[in-house]
């Protein structure tokens, strides 16, 4: 039995905020595996219309892909308010967004370790070992934790955590932006490329009053940048 085949006889449960890049994690997996169960967070983020937005999506997904909607299963929102009483950043405060640091001030100290280990625990309840996440070190902004080696250590240390063969699968790790519109493109089509440039949100100001051709937000922050580039890349190589 080969991988892919293996994979379809499991469940996965994928983090999925809401942005662009979990929700070509979210098709990926469907892709992939028997169930796929969803978890999103709130964490007092600014760009809390998110959690909007990753209703409709999974909403849309259901009605948009037969292939997948009967695969779509639970979706878990978990409150992790309590962060912006332990850490400081510029995604759950008023402070200018600033990359201008090694590290910059929209790091969240702790999030995505926070993030799987909340997943992980969820993942045990409902006899799930693929955790499937959005993080990348390629088009990152510098945050430690979104390494391919932070991220392999933490598979690591639920493993031993919870005497469980957890597998955290990371499509994205090593894909720029226009790539991960490629396997949008691949994964589902225009359908698919479509309904995340309309449905999803990535904007660290949360800015949802002008539609770009790559989506909507301020255009402004790091996080449209660079969705912006990938999305001009993609488009300039003739793949829309």
């Amino acid at each position: 039995m080969n991988d892919r085949e293996q994979s379809e006889k499991l469940n996965a449960l994928v983090l999925f905020s809401g942005g662009q890049d979990s929700a070509v994690c979210l098709a990926w997996a469907l892709e992939r595996y028997n169930f796929v169960y969803t978890i999103g967070f709130n964490y007092n983020q600014r760009h809390g219309v998110e959690l909007k937005c990753r209703k409709i999506f999974l909403e849309q997904m259901t009605k948009s892909f037969s292939k997948w909607s009967s695969k779509i299963k639970d979706d878990f929102v978990i409150d992790l308010e309590f962060m912006k009483h332990i850490s400081t950043s510029a995604l759950t405060e008023n402070l200018r967004i600033t990359n201008s640091a090694a590290i910059p001030n929209t790091f969240l100290p702790g999030r995505n370790i926070l993030f799987l280990s909340v997943a992980a625990t969820l993942a045990a309840k409902l006899s799930i070992t693929q955790i499937v996440g959005g993080m990348c070190q390629t088009d990152f902004s510098g945050y430690p934790d979104c390494r391919n080696d932070t991220l392999k250590a933490m598979e690591k240390a639920v493993q031993l955590g919870f005497e469980q063969p957890f597998k955290i699968a990371l499509p994205l790790m090593f894909l720029d932006k226009r790539e991960t519109w490629v396997m949008a493109k691949k994964l589902g089509g225009s359908i698919l490329v479509d309904l995340i440039l309309e449905e999803t949100h990535t904007c660290y100001e949360g800015d949802r009053s002008t539609r770009h051709l790559w989506g909507y937000g301020c255009g402004e922050c790091p996080a449209c940048q660079l969705r912006k580039k990938g999305y001009e890349s993609f488009v300039s190589i003739g793949l829309k």
